[in-house]
């Protein structure tokens, strides 16, 4: 993936005894559909760009997601420097443009409004044949700023795209590891969907981390992330394959504040936007007032 030119790469830092890796990074174009591995991605105050900055809708303007249409799990993306790519089983690729113009529509995510650019009549010719309901592709407007719930984020202003609520998801390897290890089938990372996968903590490791750091770049955990039937589904076939991992979760991962189980940190971007992140960057933790209470 491309970013901004001109923006030099965060180099690794010396490890120290309380350093850990930023072991891989994930980009999702296209809300809920495939994600993109990357060894880098420029970091911006509302996360990865192009995370989640397009999004697909009903006629009405109402967001959709595996939750609904686990299909979407099928629908691959693939960013250049002119045009967002989407491919489907038995459909032809979809190239839609990243410049010109486009009609602006009133679109919901859960409870925020928020204008979208329409992507035009042949995205959504593309999307309705292949998911066999009227749908449209809509591309966030980055001059609407759609914050992060301040309750959880200290006050701080933290903008995010069309993500759940904040700009990035990390989860720990290691509390992949754990969770596996209670499992009867293995899964791999992507039932999670994580922006960040972070590599030398123990398991569950991020509940209690406060900021990571590297240079000039600081991430605040803020949330546990609550996990959906999303985590059902596999991502390679769409099939939804029972209720786990949530079965097993709920044995030793409910919060009872949240009301569900869950499996890895929501964090917002403190500092460090312009800063572009690499596989293998050393972070560091920092304790921080704006973190949440581990639960």
């Amino acid at each position: 993936m491309t970013a901004a030119s001109g923006v030099p790469p965060l180099t690794t830092e010396n490890r120290n005894s309380g350093t850990f890796t930023l072991a891989a990074l994930h980009l999702y174009p296209v809300k809920s559909c495939r994600g993109i591995a990357v060894q880098e991605a420029l970091l911006t105050a509302a996360g990865l760009e192009h995370d989640r900055e397009w999004m697909i809708v009903t006629p009405e303007g109402r967001f959709v997601t595996q939750r609904e249409a686990p299909r979407l799990a099928l629908v691959a993306t693939d960013l250049g420097k002119d045009a967002l790519t989407l491919a489907a089983p038995g459909a032809a690729r979809l190239i839609v443009p990243l410049g010109g113009s486009a009609d602006v529509r009133q679109v919901t995510v859960w409870g925020d409004r928020c204008p979208a650019f329409d992507q035009g009549g042949p995205a959504a010719r593309w999307l309705t044949e292949f998911l066999g309901r009227p749908l449209r592709l809509v591309r966030f407007d980055p001059a609407h700023r759609r914050l992060s719930n301040s309750t959880w984020t200290g006050g701080v202003e933290a903008p995010n795209r069309f993500s759940d609520g904040y700009p990035l998801l990390a989860i720990s390897r290691a509390s992949l590891d754990d969770l596996n290890a209670r499992l009867s089938v293995p899964l791999p990372m992507d039932r999670f969907r994580p922006n960040l996968v972070l590599d030398g903590l123990a398991p569950y490791g991020e509940d209690e981390i406060g900021d990571l750091v590297a240079g000039d770049v600081r991430l605040r955990r803020v949330k546990p992330c609550t996990r959906c039937a999303i985590t059902t589904t596999n991502q390679a076939t769409a099939e939804v394959e029972g209720d786990e991992p949530l079965r097993t979760l709920k044995s030793y991962r409910w919060d009872k504040a949240l009301r569900g189980v869950t499996f890895g940190q929501n964090l917002i971007v403190v500092a460090g936007a312009g800063v572009r992140l690499h596989a293998g960057l050393d972070l560091r933790a920092e304790t921080s007032a704006g973190a949440s209470p581990s639960r």
